[in-house]
């Protein structure tokens, strides 16, 4: 049975229940599949042996996560050796849309509609919404988990120096 958890993070003051394990620092990085723009499976495992950041986010066609996910992609063009992952359940049609009008193009934009594998084994999917809940995790080269924030409140951004400081000191 799912792993439920309360009172941890809140949608605009509102308590949602997460599904999945809250994963922690040291943790072996569960390996996912999620969808490319293509409809073509990625799987984290197709990143052995790099550094990755993978940031969730509920929506890119809400202000909060098209911030987040521009902060990060003008950080990835300038991290030669770091795989930053963009994961929501938007389709991966509309996520095209996105990021041909956003100019997104160095963030790897992914899409976890088809299984909610990554949200779920990630502990990030909000049960009442079948959305994700916004979240930052940073990944060392030997897939073990070295930072990881499950935003507090969903409608605010993460904390993004700790997040590129931990990527970097891997």
């Amino acid at each position: 049975m799912m792993q439920k958890r309360t009172n941890e993070v809140t949608m605009k003051g509102n308590p949602v229940t997460l599904l999945g394990p809250k994963l922690k620092v040291g943790d072996s990085a569960p390996d996912f599949t999620v969808s490319d723009m293509a409809l073509k499976p990625v799987k984290l495992s197709d990143f052995k042996g790099k550094v990755k950041i993978i940031n969730a986010v509920p929506s890119v066609d809400t202000s909060v996560c098209n911030a987040q996910v521009h902060h990060f992609n003008v950080e990835a063009a300038k991290l030669k050796d770091i795989v930053i992952f963009s994961v929501s359940v938007d389709l991966p049609f509309a996520l095209n849309r996105y990021c041909a009008a956003e100019g997104i193009d160095a963030v790897k934009v992914t899409s976890d509609y088809k299984d909610l594998d990554f949200g779920q084994k990630y502990g990030v999917v909000i049960e009442e919404l079948r959305l994700l809940s916004r979240a930052v995790f940073v990944i060392d080269k030997n897939d073990k988990i070295v930072y990881v924030e499950y935003v507090k409140e969903v409608a605010t951004e993460p904390d993004y120096e700790k997040a590129l400081a931990a990527a970097k000191a891997c």
